[in-house]
C-alpha cells in the first residue's frame, strides 16, 4: 500500500488525507497539539513535527508520496520564507537523503505569483511575475520544488487559486460590501484536495506546474450581486480599484495584492483528466446559501 506523507496537514491537508484513506496509507503532520488532533480526527496517523526544525522531521516515516502544504500563517514575508524556502528546501533535501526515497513530492503554492495581469488570461506557460515580497518567496519555493528532488523523485507544483468551503465561504464579506472590482479566481477545498489527489495516483505533471482552479473566473461585483440574489439580499455597495487605493493606510503588499487582477485556466487539470465536485461557485456556494436562508 503507498505511504503519504501530508506536511503541514491543514485546512486543505486534512480533506486531503480523508480523500487518500482508506485506498493508501496516510500520515498526517502538523506542529501543535490542536493539529495533531484534527489529523487523528480524519484516521490518519498523527504525526508531530515541523519544517522549520529539520531534526523533528526524522519522526516522520518514509514515504512514497510527501505533499508539502505546510503554511506560515499569516507572518510576515521572513517568516513565509522560513516556511516555504528553508522549509521545503530541508524537507526535500531530508526525504531524499533517505535509504527509501519519495517517487513523488507535491508542493503547494498559489496563482499570487502571477502578480496583475489587467484582467487577461494566465495559464502555466504565463511567464510570473510576483509584485509582493511574499509571491516571490512562494515562487522562489516552485523552482526548489521542481529543480532540487533528487533523480528518483519526481516534484510537482500545484498553484491554488482562492480557497474556498466549509468555514471559509466568508458570505459576510461579499453580503455586506463595499466590493471592490476584479476578479476572483476560485476552487472549493474538496478540489483543491482532490487535484492533489489525481495528480498523485494518477502519476500526472511529474516535474510540472498545474493550476488549481475551477472552470470559471468571476467578476466580483456580478459574484457579490449573484450571492446576494441567492441569499434574498439587496446588492451590495460597490467601489473601484482606485477608490481602495485611496486609503493612505493600506500596506504596499495590500496595494499589489488589491491591483492583481487576472483570469486563471484549469485548461491543463482539465485536459489531464480531472474531474471537478464543484465546477463553479454556483455549485460550491450552493451549501453555504442554503444555510444562511434556512
Amino acid at each position: 500500500m503507498t505511504r503519504v506523507a501530508v506536511l503541514g496537514c491543514g485546512y486543505v491537508g486534512c480533506e486531503l488525507v480523508r480523500q487518500l484513506q482508506p485506498a493508501h496509507e496516510v500520515v498526517g503532520v502538523r506542529r501543535s497539539e490542536s493539529g495533531l488532533r484534527a489529523v487523528e480526527e480524519t484516521g490518519a496517523t498523527a504525526v508531530k513535527a515541523d519544517v522549520t526544525e529539520p531534526e523533528t522531521l526524522a519522526a516522520v516515516p518514509d514515504a512514497d508520496w510527501v505533499v508539502f502544504a505546510a503554511s506560515s500563517g499569516g507572518r510576515d514575508a521572513e517568516a513565509a520564507r522560513e516556511t516555504y524556502v528553508e522549509g521545503l528546501r530541508t524537507t526535500i533535501d531530508h526525504f531524499c537523503s533517505r535509504e527509501t526515497v519519495p517517487d513523488r513530492i507535491v508542493y503547494t503554492s498559489s496563482t499570487g505569483v502571477y502578480g496583475d495581469r489587467d484582467g487577461d488570461w494566465v495559464d502555466e506557460d504565463t511567464p510570473i511575475g510576483p509584485e509582493t515580497e511574499r509571491g516571490q518567496v512562494l515562487a522562489e519555493a516552485e523552482t526548489i520544488a521542481r529543480q532540487r528532488p533528487i533523480d528518483d523523485t519526481d516534484g510537482t507544483v500545484a498553484r491554488f487559486a482562492g480557497l474556498y468551503g466549509p468555514d471559509r465561504y466568508r458570505l459576510d464579506r461579499y453580503l455586506e460590501g463595499p466590493v471592490t472590482e476584479g476578479h476572483l479566481n476560485m476552487v472549493h477545498r474538496d478540489d483543491a484536495a482532490g487535484a492533489v489527489r489525481f495528480l498523485l495516483a494518477g502519476g500526472h505533471a511529474r516535474r510540472e506546474v498545474v493550476n488549481v482552479v475551477d472552470d470559471e473566473p468571476v467578476e466580483k461585483w456580478a459574484f457579490a450581486d449573484w450571492l446576494a440574489a441567492q441569499c434574498g439580499e439587496p446588492e451590495p455597495a460597490k467601489r473601484t480599484v482606485s477608490d481602495r487605493l485611496d486609503d493612505p493606510e493600506l500596506s504596499d503588499a495590500a496595494r499589489n495584492w488589491i491591483g492583481a487582477d487576472k483570469r486563471v485556466s484549469n485548461e491543463k487539470l482539465r485536459a489531464l483528466g480531472y474531474e471537478f465536485a464543484y465546477p463553479t461557485y454556483r455549485d460550491g456556494y450552493r451549501a453555504a446559501i442554503e444555510a444562511y436562508r434556512e
